[in-house]
């Protein structure tokens, strides 16, 4: 019985490991190439936000400005800028890693909405080079636009 157990242990991990293929042809125009965050990107979505954007955010909508050479990542969150590394690996991306953060009184929901939002991306997609969503699992937490 013990070898009958362990046999089927060991193929299951087998099957386990195997790697598996999904088609992403559906997805061509979709590119998490690191190269793509260059540059500047204005926020137009926000998940558990309890207003719009310009309500959240009357006097100034958060940007992010990514320089994937340099691996830096700098914007403003409304009403604070920040600045800090830019950790990114393939589709990856994370903003766990301390910022240095301005300390200005910011009043709403706004900013600390943006923040902790930020602290749930683990992935990001890039579609037709314009518009960017941050991911946490499968959802879009927070979606920006290419500034030109």
């Amino acid at each position: 019985m013990k070898n009958i157990i362990l046999s089927l242990l060991v193929i299951s991990g087998v099957f386990a490991a195997c790697p598996t293929t999904r088609d992403t042809s559906a997805h061509a125009d979709q590119i998490t190439d690191s190269a793509k965050l260059q540059g500047n990107w204005r926020l137009t979505y926000l998940t558990g936000a309890p207003a719009t954007i310009d309500q959240l955010f009357p006097a100034k909508i958060p940007e992010m400005q990514f320089d994937v050479i340099a691996k830096t990542i700098s914007g403003n969150s409304g009403c604070n800028t920040f600045s800090g590394k830019l950790v990114v690996e393939g589709n990856r991306i994370s903003f766990a890693d301390p910022m240095i953060m301005t300390k200005m009184f910011c009043q709403g929901e706004g900013e600390p909405t943006f923040l902790r939002n930020l602290q749930k991306v683990e992935r990001y997609l890039i579609t037709n080079d314009t518009a960017l969503q941050f991911l946490s699992g499968e959802v879009a937490i927070m979606r920006f636009s290419k500034v030109k």
